[in-house]
């Protein structure tokens, strides 16, 4: 399935943009993209989002490894009659795998994005997490579509 081909850009494009900062950046450094909206900033995370769960490396392993089945799973079910439910879980599974290759390599997540809504300073992030992010919000979208024509059919 040209899923696993998606979600494999994903986590390289995820991995070589997080190597680049690392190599290139200090922790702390930034860059201005779009002042005063985006910005590079070199940053690592020991937890989930807004930081939350710092530390729970294990948790996380066992969390991503469930989630990592669960998709799959349902990429075989699913991906063969919804194109678009097969990207969203492609996206969702790059986005997982390349956060955990994180913390399993690094101990550590590398975050880079960063952006500025007025004055709130959104959790800087990654490639994963966007992924991630997107891969849901698809498929919350691909389920309600589904769930509508199966109403309209009874």
């Amino acid at each position: 399935m040209y899923y696993y081909i998606l979600a494999l850009v994903i986590i390289g494009f995820d991995q070589w943009t997080k190597w680049r900062i690392i190599q290139t950046m200090d922790i702390g450094e930034s860059i201005p993209v779009l002042e005063p909206f985006l910005y590079i900033t070199s940053h690592r995370n020991t937890g989930a989002a807004w930081g939350i769960l710092e530390g729970k490396m294990g948790f996380f392993y066992v969390v991503t490894i469930v989630v990592i089945a669960v998709v799959i799973y349902y990429m075989h079910k699913y991906g063969k009659e919804s194109k678009l439910a097969g990207i969203s879980l492609a996206l969702i599974l790059g986005g997982a795998i390349g956060n955990f290759i994180d913390r399993l390599f690094r101990k550590e997540v590398v975050d880079f994005v960063d952006v500025y809504i007025g004055s709130y300073d959104y959790p800087i992030f990654n490639v994963a997490d966007s992924s991630l992010v997107v891969g849901v919000i698809v498929l919350l979208i691909v389920t309600f579509i589904d769930e509508r024509q199966k109403g309209r059919t009874k």
